[in-house]
């Protein structure tokens, strides 16, 4: 996020720790009685708009989180790693038993992405209750809280969608009791993200400034929402929703070249309605935690490289996404234009960090790399620090939502030019005519499966369609044999969680 970044790093670390002093504060209160006036504390520290939005940037900041973001390079790798198309190999142990679906509810990885999402929820809630007192316009402050929502209800629907029935804490707690809330059912849960998404695509502004550039707008509320209705099998929401941002005022549409989507010079673009922001700013090392010292780029890139170019080798596409790309050709004969930006393989004059690609040892039996959010284009991966951003919604998975809901209704027709817009960008030929629902699904689902490659949609997409167990079976994935239904439909709850919430339950047959 460019919430003027490198002079705002040290406030949000201050704004970072306050947030864990009151966290440490609900068990420790006898000492905090002992206070340093000098000290920032949550009590005198939200008192102008400076002090509010270096909290909304502390609760930005830990969706990229290195261990807990959902956007960071854990959070890449769990909400991909599942996928038919997407393997993660036997290095980082956590990440290899999720991959091959003999996770338990100890695997660290899970456990960390959880917290990271009740830490976002933690620090949005900080900026909803502590904004009303700061001396900032009342306009102002409106859109402030409803930015804070929107990041609430984001960590929510990730929340819901991995790991089912979970507290709702929507406020503060006060007293320890609080922190220990019982989960929440799904109608309730669906129904507040509404609510706060809502009242985020009735306040946001349609864009910012350049300063404030990768802030949340009305336009990415309005799409997370028609994702959420979506998710809900609400089709005619979901429909009507989604065709707000197809229009006036908004100004979204596809990008001519769908691998500019993935390069950090192509960032924030128009074809983005909210991504992730990464930079290397800060410190050096971005593994060094919530501190002066933690840089605000991402080591995703390298940790998907192979090793000839200082990478970590840790994941691959899978033979049948190599497969999928190839099913149906270009108007020109040639093979779909988003495989070239996806994958890399053996192909004539085939380059990856400029050496030909037949340089390059292949791994696992497997055929092609990903090249997707990679930084192929330079020597190597060496510094490990990249700031290509995470796509969160692109308005090609608005397109397709839409389309899908249109489909589910049985509005056939309306769905073919949104299905076509991702098509031609493709260069493939149009849809053909005549095609009835479960065709059209098909070609959705197909669309979806090449459009979205490493977006982290994969997995999520299978389980709403019922298509898990089919579509795994019918995978070259290492561990598709273990995935037990409709058991490894969500994560289990953490032990941790268990250990530490008594009112927690853990998920049905785990």
């Amino acid at each position: 996020m460019n919430i003027e970044y490198i002079s705002q790093v040290k406030r949000v670390i201050t704004a970072v720790l306050i947030v864990s002093v009151m966290i440490f504060a609900v068990g420790c209160t006898d000492k905090l009685s002992l206070e340093n006036p000098n000290t920032q504390t949550d009590a005198n520290f939200w008192k102008n708009e400076e002090d509010v939005l270096s909290g909304l940037a502390a609760t930005y900041k830990v969706l990229k989180d290195i261990n807990r973001g959902y956007f960071g390079v854990r959070g890449v790798e769990l909400s991909n790693g599942r996928g038919d198309d997407f393997f993660i190999r036997n290095d980082v142990q956590s990440l290899y038993q999720l991959s091959t679906f003999t996770n338990n509810p100890t695997t660290t990885t899970p456990r960390d992405i959880y917290d990271g999402f009740f830490r976002g929820i933690f620090r949005a809630n900080q900026v909803i209750e502590n904004t009303p007192n700061a001396s900032i316009d009342e306009a102002k402050k409106a859109e402030l809280i409803a930015e804070a929502k929107f990041l609430r209800a984001l960590n929510y629907f990730y929340l819901i969608i991995n790991f089912g029935d979970v507290p709702l804490i929507s406020s503060v707690p006060k007293e320890r009791e609080q922190y220990f809330a019982p989960p929440a059912n799904q109608t309730d849960l669906w129904n507040f993200i509404i609510a706060d998404l809502t009242e985020a695509k009735n306040t946001l502004p349609l864009n910012y400034s350049d300063v404030y550039i990768g802030r949340a707008t009305s336009g990415a509320a309005i799409a997370q929402l028609g994702k959420v209705y979506l998710y809900m099998e609400r089709w005619e929401d979901a429909a009507n929703e989604l065709d707000i941002i197809t229009k006036a005022p908004y100004d979204y549409t596809l990008l001519d070249d769908y691998e500019h989507n993935f390069m950090a010079a192509y960032d924030n673009n128009k074809e983005s309605l909210f991504e992730v922001q990464m930079q290397n700013v800060g410190g050096p090392q971005p593994w060094a935690g919530e501190n002066a010292n933690e840089s605000q780029g991402t080591t995703v890139a390298q940790e998907f490289a192979p090793a000839e170019v200082a990478g970590w080798f840790e994941a691959f596409p899978t033979n049948k996404i190599f497969q999928a790309f190839q099913q149906e050709k270009t108007v020109d004969g040639d093979f779909d234009a988003r495989m070239y930006a996806s994958l890399v393989w053996d192909y004539p004059g085939a380059l990856y960090y400029n050496r030909p690609f037949s340089t390059i040892k292949k791994q696992f039996g497997f055929n092609a790399m990903i090249r997707k959010y990679q930084n192929w284009r330079n020597n190597d991966e060496g510094i490990f620090i990249s700031e290509n951003n995470e796509k969160v919604i692109r308005f090609a998975d608005v397109l397709l939502m839409r389309a899908e809901a249109l489909v589910q209704l049985g509005r056939i027709e309306e769905a073919y030019p949104l299905i076509d817009r991702i098509r031609t960008r493709a260069k493939l030929a149009p849809l053909a005519a005549g095609k009835n629902q479960q065709a059209m699904m098909i070609e959705i689902m197909h669309q979806r499966m090449l459009e979205f490659f490493r977006e982290g949609l994969r997995f999520y997409d299978l389980r709403r369609w019922g298509k898990l167990a089919d579509e795994i079976a019918a995978s070259d994935k290492e561990g598709r044999q273990f995935l037990t239904l409709p058991r490894h439909e969500l994560f289990p709850i953490p032990q941790d969680e268990l250990n530490t919430n008594p009112n927690m339950v853990q998920n049905p047959n785990w």
